[in-house]
């Protein structure tokens, strides 16, 4: 007793693994490689709580592999060293079976500690699983990044923590000689926020709370029993995900007093600046977008800004963006267009590229007809010609629709200019 629940209820094997199917169901793309022992280095991203140590774990189990883990948080260059060597003298020079190398948080490494694992995972001395909260895209170094598959874990939905839970009381020695009805669940999933391993912990202290053998779970009992802690800033759990949400809102609202309130509670809960700038970045484009251009330049300087300075003077330079995002005309317009855009790509396959629009570097493909009849746009009254440029099967198809501000209302009259009814 212990161990935390989360711990002793950790799957095992794929049987047990819930969730992911993506990854590891029947026709997930790690299940055919898992069982047949050939793993590539690589990045589990997912939030908190979501069986990336657990996926870690049993590919080392199932593979036959032996396992060496670190964590960011209390590991140096020299310790990564040292499980290198150790990983090298186990997996021997005649074995395919090379060690793996678990690096949980592996964003928090800086960029001397990702360069010392280069080496190691270019000639295959260890198959490195790298597990991170964050965007690899942004907290992994390109060099390392090329040389791993990224896998994304999705948050676990109602279906998935039920099962968690079902499947605790069904397997725990310790829950096994209760009497445990599940009679609510929604106070236990929303103040797990989708993790996991936080239901479980939640779970376990609100069955310890009980005298009794023979417990009801309701929503009232979990309230009462879990301290409610609203107050502080838990920046990998589901106040993480919650108040960006709230910020990211309050800018798409135009409310300003809102995105500077939720601002400052991640500032004070010391949130990482990158993320709060990222996350402006990409409300830049997709709430603003042609709506004011000039928004995304904004929040691009802002993120360069901030990356260079960093708190505490961050935090004006984090509230003026904030504030300017949340005061800018909005559109959503060149979100839902490329959303549109790559619907019809999926429905519609690898349409051939129109000759006429191809290019014709050699002989061969002039004399196959590449770029033949293509009209150069400047040689044109209004640099204009009434020629579409899509595939022929999509001809007449819109993407974009300008929205309704007075940037896109003047990109809308150009349109109608050129393009008369299409728009």
């Amino acid at each position: 007793m212990n161990r935390p629940l989360a711990e002793r209820v950790r799957p095992k094997t794929l049987e047990d693994y819930i969730s992911q199917h993506h990854l590891v169901g029947e026709n997930g793309s790690l299940t055919l490689q898992i069982s047949k022992g050939i793993i590539p280095s690589l990045i589990l991203w997912g939030p908190p709580g979501t069986g990336k140590t657990t996926l870690a774990n049993i590919i080392a189990t199932t593979s036959g592999r032996p396992f060496y883990t670190l964590s960011a948080i209390n590991s140096g260059v020299k310790d990564i060293r040292e499980v290198i060597d150790k990983a090298k003298q186990s997996g021997g020079l005649f074995t395919s079976k090379n060690p793996i190398l678990f690096i949980d948080e592996i964003h928090r490494f800086s960029k001397s500690q990702q360069d010392s694992l280069l080496g190691a995972v270019e000639k295959g001395w260890v198959t490195l699983i790298g597990a991170t909260t964050e965007n690899p895209s942004f907290e992994v170094i390109p060099a390392l990044l090329s040389r791993c598959q990224v896998y994304i874990l999705n948050a676990f939905g109602k279906v998935d923590l039920e099962a968690l839970l079902h499947r605790a009381m069904l397997t725990d020695a310790y829950l096994k000689e209760k009497s445990i009805e599940l009679k609510e669940t929604e106070a236990l999933l929303r103040l797990s926020g989708g993790d996991g391993r936080k239901l479980l912990n939640i779970f376990e202290l609100v069955v310890n709370s009980e005298e009794s053998d023979v417990i009801v779970i309701t929503d009232k009992l979990v309230n009462s029993k879990v301290q409610k802690n609203t107050v502080l800033y838990d920046k990998t759990g589901e106040q993480h995900y919650d108040i960006i949400s709230a910020f990211i809102k309050s800018i798409r609202g135009s409310d300003p007093n809102a995105a500077v309130y939720w601002l400052a509670r991640m500032i004070e809960g010391g949130e990482d600046v990158k993320f709060i700038a990222r996350r402006m970045l990409i409300a830049a484009s997709e709430d603003i977008g042609l709506a004011n251009p000039t928004a995304l330049i904004m929040a691009n300087t802002t993120f360069n800004a901030v990356t260079t300075i960093g708190y505490p003077e961050a935090r004006i330079i984090l509230s003026q963006c904030a504030i300017y995002l949340a005061t800018s005309a909005k559109s959503n317009a060149s979100y839902l267009a490329i959303g549109k855009a790559q619907q019809m790509v999926k429905q519609t396959g690898d349409l051939s590229v129109p000759l006429t629009l191809r290019n014709a570097p050699t002989k061969l493909m002039k004399d196959l007809g590449y770029g033949e009849s293509y009209k150069y746009a400047h040689n044109y009254k209004n640099n204009f010609i009434n020629e579409e440029f899509l595939p022929s099967e999509l001809s007449g198809t819109t993407f974009y629709e300008p929205g309704n501000n007075q940037r896109e209302n003047s990109i809308k009259e150009f349109l109608k200019n050129r393009w008369k009814d299409k728009y």
